[in-house]
């Protein structure tokens, strides 16, 4: 996990918004919830951003009051927002969770096979997927600075004019 965490810390160095070239149909996934079972195949027709963090990520935690704002402000044009941790640790995430309002999906990837599928280069990272299932812009790091493309790309994602 250690050798995982510092190759992620490391790639923030380069990390950037950037659209995919070829709009890849986002891998299928079903893990274990905060609340209940997550599937993106339920979010099906729902414009996602789906976000991957884990518990020793600073950036992650300042990351989450804006995932709220997103999920608050997008919920009813049709966008979902999941979380994805992964810590080997639950308990390590849950108390992460237990200091942070969290007004979205939070999922659990503690073998890290989802992240996997997504390769996963830095935390956090953020994958959009449209409503067809493929995505439509990724995201790694977590800076002031990106916010307005990122929410820009959600907008457009979900038919708005931007």
């Amino acid at each position: 996990m250690k050798t995982r965490s510092f190759v992620l810390s490391v790639s923030l160095l380069f990390a950037a918004l950037s659209p995919h070239t070829h709009a890849e149909t986002a891998p299928s996934f079903k893990l274990p919830g905060a609340h209940s079972a997550v599937s993106l195949e339920a979010h099906r027709g729902s414009v996602v951003y789906l976000d991957f963090w884990a518990s020793w990520c600073s950036p992650c935690r300042k990351s989450f009051p804006w995932m709220n704002t997103l999920q608050q402000r997008y919920r009813e044009a049709g966008l979902t927002v999941i979380a994805v941790n992964l810590d080997a640790s639950r308990a390590e995430a849950e108390h992460f969770l237990q200091s942070l309002s969290v007004d979205f999906t939070v999922a659990f990837d503690q073998a890290g096979q989802t992240a996997e599928a997504f390769n996963v280069l830095a935390m956090p990272s953020s994958y959009l997927i449209g409503r067809d299932g493929k995505i439509v812009h990724q995201h790694r790091g977590f800076r002031q600075k990106d916010k307005a493309a990122i929410e820009q790309s959600i907008r457009k994602a979900l038919g708005e004019s931007v």
